[in-house]
């Protein structure tokens, strides 16, 4: 188990891409216990790390719903993945792990719960292809064979750890959102979005990740 106590966060309602990201800052600002929060999106969609670059994504995606990701790493197509965040307190345990090490022991769970045959973690970086996440796997990505299918990037701040991930696998155990968090934590708690986290991620969305300022930044 990764905690003894988790809050399991209930977003069933499809976001933009700029909400979906501003939702996580607002929450990492309050949060006080690690947090799991599973979500979707209201259109296709591509988030793109914190470096990346906006040409060379907007000319390999078209009419996709854009957003530059707080949290680094490379360019993940959303719509048809499964995707979730950890926010956890700077307070917690877990934030004693490494980011090697956290990324490790939350895709060991992921890995426990799919159950697939083939799965494992990767022992180290494959060689660069692109700037597309799921063509590079890093140390500690989830493989089913030699196929990624579970990557992830982190941001640490004074207030926690994001972890946001992304999952693609043809079907996912039934009620997984549930299943996961209850391999996660001892104890589960399923609460809803709060009213002012909504109400801090849409003031997020325009000073923010619907801004040119943010979406051009490098």
């Amino acid at each position: 188990m990764l905690f003894a106590e988790l809050v399991r966060l209930d977003d069933p309602e499809p976001h933009s891409a700029a909400l979906n990201m501003a939702i996580d800052e607002a929450l990492l600002r309050s949060v006080e216990q690690p947090l799991l929060r599973c979500y979707r999106w209201e259109r296709p969609a591509v988030s793109f790390g914190y470096f990346g670059k906006v040409r060379d994504v907007e000319a390999a995606w078209p009419g996709r719903d854009l957003v530059r990701r707080w949290t680094g790493g490379g360019t993940v197509p959303h719509g048809e993945d499964f995707t979730y965040s950890l926010i956890i307190p700077r307070t917690a345990e877990f934030c004693r792990h490494g980011t090697a090490e956290s990324y490790r022991a939350i895709h060991e769970v992921i890995a426990g719960v799919l159950d697939a045959p083939g799965l494992a973690l990767a022992d180290s970086a494959a060689g660069r292809i692109s700037d597309a996440c799921f063509q590079n796997p890093v140390r500690h990505d989830l493989l089913a064979g030699a196929s990624k299918i579970a990557g992830a990037a982190q941001r640490r701040t004074r207030g926690g750890l994001l972890h946001q991930g992304s999952i693609r696998l043809g079907s996912l155990p039934s009620g997984f959102p549930t299943v996961l968090a209850e391999a996660m934590a001892e104890k589960v708690e399923a609460v809803v979005l709060p009213e002012d986290a909504i109400h801090l991620a849409e003031r997020l969305v325009a000073a923010k990740y619907g801004s040119d300022e943010w979406f051009r930044r490098a």
